[in-house]
């Protein structure tokens, strides 16, 4: 069942990953891209945008990507690094896809700056065997680098 999975990691108790966080530059822009563009489900939402009244956005929304893991949007980007957060330590979200074409191409009909296409690549392990993966990446709305994955084992 979507969200209620509690892993199978005995260390922490659960595992997997919950959500990736992100700071919208355009808060509605950016909910409109992930729920109407990628079919993601806002599935829970808080805060307020008072900017009319003198104070902040505090809108945030936690998005479905369709298997119970949520991207969480929050509004207030600037496009700026926030100095108190160590942002720039993730270097991509990667959603999975079974038609990374499909995925790539409705992501580019929705304006998104397609950084690197769909290929095959086959990582080099010495330890295991081979296994191929298709992927692609594109820039979403506030520049976050995001990757599709296709690959039927993992």
């Amino acid at each position: 069942m979507p969200g209620k999975n509690n892993g199978q990691n005995s260390v922490i108790g659960g595992g997997g990953y919950h959500h990736v966080a992100i700071r919208a530059i355009d808060f509605d822009f950016t909910l409109r891209f992930y729920i109407d563009g990628l079919g993601f489900t806002r599935t829970y939402g808080w805060g307020t945008d008072d900017r009319a009244n003198g104070g902040k956005d505090s809108r945030a929304a936690l998005l479905d990507s369709g298997d119970g893991n949520y991207l969480e949007v929050f509004a207030g980007g600037t496009g700026e690094l926030w100095p108190e957060l160590p942002e720039t330590v993730f270097m991509h979200i990667a959603f999975r896809t079974t038609d990374i074409h499909k995925a790539i191409e409705k992501a580019r009909s929705l304006g998104a700056t397609i950084t690197v296409e769909p290929k095959s690549v086959v990582p080099p392990n010495a330890d295991m065997p081979e296994k191929t993966f298709t992927v692609a990446f594109f820039r979403g709305p506030n520049g976050e680098l995001v990757e599709f994955f296709q690959n039927d084992e993992l």
